[in-house]
């Protein structure tokens, strides 16, 4: 049996790495938070049973910011195609770290302005996409998934639809995280299936999606319920920007919606929610929306509600695979 130990040095290293460097920043970055008083501000239309939740430290996301980049410019020498994944965590990251930031300087639940946020997004996605295209040498091309050998070019369309795929997965990484190591969990296993995915292509990529997996698993042991700290924008953006870049230099961001099943869920149940209330006048579909306050309205604990959606982001990962073109 032939094994590349190569191959598995570029995924098993830099897991390693990414874990020891968070874990190790978590020890001496809560402390100081604390001190900073960087303190998580629930929302008053939030779940009740989240009240308790205020005070808890936020802006951990610094965190896998720090452990991934760190990591990622490691191994990006000797692949180039780390780098534009690495801008995508680190510019969305800056953006939710200065949200963040504004919420607890001004000592308020609000940061940046919806129109701030989105512009700064937007900024980002087409640099990115610069990167890709001048730097890297990549196309904007998406494989089709379960249809061998299939591709979609959108020509002029490429840079819109980039943008839109970025503000959206981004947005969707951020109202998925509302549950101690929800969004930690789920991300874990989509980027699974883009290391899988990296590695079955002969992409030295592989590596930034195991060092973002190392980087989550050192988080969550302070994530893990009952939280010691909280992502924020911080992370959750910089997780979008993640699994956006990875997508781009994979060609793969048809899949997205397969194996982020768990994102288009919480996004869905977001705009279901205000729809319907607006078309009957003050009426709700879900008990509160993203998805995840409708199960924890209905009786369910935060351990359960992971533990579900973690299962369900496995199984989209799987076929997500299975989708593969080769």
């Amino acid at each position: 049996m032939n094994i590349d130990k190569a191959a598995i040095a570029n995924v098993v290293l830099p897991m390693l790495i990414a874990f020891v460097l968070s874990a190790v920043t978590g020890h001496f970055l809560i402390p100081e938070l604390i001190r900073m008083k960087a303190e998580q501000t629930e929302r008053a239309l939030g779940p009740k049973s989240h009240q308790s939740k205020t005070g808890t430290p936020n802006m951990g996301g610094i965190m896998i910011i720090l452990a991934f980049t760190v990591t990622g410019l490691l191994f990006a020498s000797r692949n180039p195609q780390i780098l534009p994944v690495v801008f995508m965590t680190l510019g969305f990251g800056l953006v939710g770290f200065t949200d963040d930031f504004i919420k607890v300087h001004k000592r308020r639940s609000e940061g940046l302005t919806v129109k701030q946020k989105f512009l700064f997004q937007i900024l980002i996605a087409v640099v990115f996409g610069l990167i890709l295209v001048f730097y890297n040498h990549l196309s904007l091309d998406m494989e089709i998934p379960f249809a061998a050998e299939a591709v979609l070019t959108l020509g002029v369309l490429s840079f819109p639809a980039l943008v839109f795929i970025s503000v959206a997965v981004v947005n969707a990484t951020n109202l998925t995280d509302g549950v101690d190591g929800l969004l930690g969990c789920v991300t874990i296993a989509v980027t699974l299936f883009f290391t899988i995915a990296a590695v079955l292509k002969g992409q030295g990529v592989s590596a930034a999606g195991a060092a973002m997996i190392g980087a989550i698993l050192g988080f969550l042991l302070y994530n893990a319920n009952p939280a010691k700290v909280f992502m924020g924008d911080t992370g959750s953006l910089a997780i979008g920007g993640f699994v956006v870049g990875m997508a781009y230099v994979l060609h793969l961001q048809l899949f997205i919606p397969i194996a982020g099943i768990i994102y288009v869920l919480e996004v869905v149940s977001v705009i279901l929610q205000v729809g319907y209330f607006k078309a009957t006048h003050g009426k709700r579909l879900f008990k509160m929306s993203p998805l995840h306050h409708h199960f924890e309205l209905s009786g369910w604990g935060e351990v359960r509600v992971v533990t579900l959606f973690t299962v369900i982001s496995v199984m989209a990962s799987a076929l997500a695979l299975m989708a593969l073109n080769f």
